[in-house]
């Protein structure tokens, strides 16, 4: 038997591999091969077969491999290596070791119990002082452990000082086809002692049973050294990580802590008695670890979700990630689009700066990101320069279009605020931003350890489209009529105010639709005052209705810096104020913003 050390960049990683003789096993950057190196992107998916024999492993490049094996510094298809001897892949190095046998030579020479956590509960330690006493030390180990092999590290250490009779303790886990043990790491009382190798059958029959295991060698013959128990080991028991299980999509455990001793002489009863009390220790630390380990993972969850979700939306989901709620459907959505306006002027002006850039805009999606959530929107995919924001999902809401428009104007005065301000990192970007309402499948995609959200229909398609007419409209925020309508019905609910603008024909829509501008309220831009937008709005009625020189009139009421009549005023003039014959009263936009 062998096993594989893996060192990527000189840096020994925290997996081990094993090979069992006469089995043939395949190694790439897929997680469907027995050996999944996926921390290299220079290893191909499927990159290499390997078989160990009795005293070499041997080695073949599979042929859709796209990066060179060197063996010795020289590039080879085929080899067969000692112990001792490396293979190289991009930037890693596998090194072979050989390794003792794990399991007895005659399946009855093993004498193997599944532990009762019952009658373990009953049992009372002789030597409960020195146990607690490492136990004091368990706090530190799990504080003090920055990252997993260093976890590994600690506690393995701290069993040993624990199990009195304890030669060699180890963290183990089980290949994908629950056939092979992983050993993650180890650690042997005496360095001198050499590697330690687990039972495969006594680390399958754990995770199996997801319950401790105990095995008992007979060493009364058999004197073949290859064997575990002639190696320095008479017993060793298994225990899992109790809480792996409630950190899956599937109840089976992959983790266990394996330790393995030799019997003191002290009588087959003495012997159980210790042994019992060894497993009681073992599984009090293992489950402690274990809830550590769901603990972290669900912080880590939520540290990951926290940049889509707002707190009531974290809040529904619960502290054990109730993810059912993610999963996609269809619904009514309000989406935001938001973008920043001229910045591709801004990447040619800095070109020599890019990171500075770079920066100024991670802090303008900030900014967008901070309002979607504030209003309790989830923040969906980013492109670029742009954010995208939806609401009523995964938590339907009457507030939630309104909500929508909240975030789009609290974003408006953000920018306009740095805008003001000369020496603010943002004076001079500007946003555009277009919310649309409709039906839309909003949900996750992913995997458990990394969940993205993302919203698809034509509502999206439309939020895009009205951003970037915001430019053309020569407006901050564009919204569509479903919108304007629930505004326009609920007067006392929302703060802010809106004015049609167009009837229009998005470029690479079917349907045209009435735009409006969402503007904040008179307190906040009196400039702009309740009988202006009245004013307007009957420009635009008598606009599509092919009253253009009324429409010109009421268009010169509104103030000189109100830019929102320079699209439809260009339109009248160009036309001397007079309506095209064929004129329906639906402005086409040619080509996409």
């Amino acid at each position: 038997m062998f096993r594989i050390l893996a060192f990527h960049n000189d840096h020994l990683l925290d997996r081990q591999f094993l090979l069992a003789d006469g089995t043939l096993y395949r190694l790439g950057r897929s997680g469907s091969n027995d050996i999944a190196a996926d921390w290299d992107d220079r290893i191909s998916r499927e990159h290499v077969i390997l078989e160990p024999h009795d005293q070499t492993v041997s080695l073949t490049i599979v042929e859709t491999a796209s990066n060179p094996i060197f063996v010795d510094g020289e590039r080879v298809q085929a080899a067969r290596l000692n112990s001792g001897q490396s293979f190289v892949i991009g930037h890693t190095r596998f090194e072979i070791q050989q390794v003792t046998q794990s399991d007895s030579p005659r399946g009855n020479a093993v004498q193997q119990m599944s532990i009762d956590r019952a009658q373990l509960k009953q049992l009372r330690y002789d030597d409960a002082d020195k146990r607690i006493e490492v136990l004091t030390s368990l706090p530190s180990v799990i504080r003090e452990s920055g990252v997993e092999r260093d976890l590994f590290v600690r506690l393995a250490n701290l069993l040993l000082a624990g199990i009195q009779h304890a030669e060699g303790v180890a963290i183990v886990g089980i290949s994908p086809d629950r056939r092979r043990p992983l050993l993650l790491h180890q650690e042997r009382r005496f360095e001198a002692d050499g590697s330690m190798q687990p039972s495969a059958r006594l680390v399958r029959n754990t995770l199996d049973q997801k319950k401790t295991v105990l095995h008992v060698w007979d060493e009364s013959d058999d004197q073949d050294s290859r064997y575990t128990q002639h190696a320095g080991f008479s017993w060793a028991f298994c225990t899992p990580f109790r809480d792996d299980a409630a950190t899956s999509d599937s109840p089976t455990v992959n983790r266990a802590l394996y330790i393995a001793g030799r019997s003191p002489g002290e009588g087959a009863h003495a012997n159980q008695q210790r042994l019992h009390a060894d497993i009681k220790f073992t599984e009090f630390i293992a489950e402690i670890v274990g809830s550590l380990q769901r603990q972290r993972e669900l912080e880590r969850q939520q540290t990951g979700l926290r940049q889509f979700f707002s707190p009531p939306v974290l809040d529904a989901l619960g502290r054990d990630l109730d993810t059912s709620l993610l999963e996609p459907r269809e619904c009514d959505v309000t989406v935001l689009f938001c973008d920043l306006r001229g910045f591709s002027h801004h990447a040619e002006e800095q070109a020599d700066n890019l990171t500075g850039l770079l920066e100024r805009v991670s802090l303008a999606l900030e900014v967008m990101t901070s309002q979607i959530l504030r209003f309790g929107g989830v923040t969906g995919d980013f492109q670029g320069d742009a954010a995208l924001g939806f609401w009523g999902w995964p938590i339907a809401s009457d507030e939630a279009p309104l909500n929508a428009c909240r975030a789009a104007l609290a974003i408006r005065e953000e920018f306009a605020r740095a805008h003001a301000d000369p020496d603010h990192p943002l004076t001079d970007f500007e946003t555009s931003i277009g919310i649309a309402h409709g039906r839309a499948v909003a949900g996750k995609i992913g995997t458990r350890e990394q969940v993205k959200v993302t919203v698809f229909g034509p509502v999206v398609n439309l939020a895009s489209r009205l951003e970037g007419m915001t430019r053309r409209l020569h407006v901050p925020i564009l919204i569509d009529d479903n919108l304007d309508a629930l505004i326009r019905a609920n007067p006392d609910q929302f703060e802010g105010r809106v004015r049609r603008l167009l009837h229009v024909l998005p470029y690479g829509l079917d349907n045209s639709l009435v735009v409006s501008e969402l503007v904040p309220s008179e307190n906040a831009m009196p400039q702009l005052t309740s009988q202006h937008l009245a004013d307007f709005e009957r420009a635009v009625e008598k606009f599509i209705a092919g009253e253009w020189s009324d429409a010109w009139r009421y268009l010169h009421t509104m103030p000189a810096d109100d830019r929102a009549q320079d699209f439809l005023a260009l339109q009248i003039t160009q036309h001397d104020r007079t309506a095209p014959s064929d004129w329906d009263g639906i402005v086409r936009i040619q080509k996409k913003s």
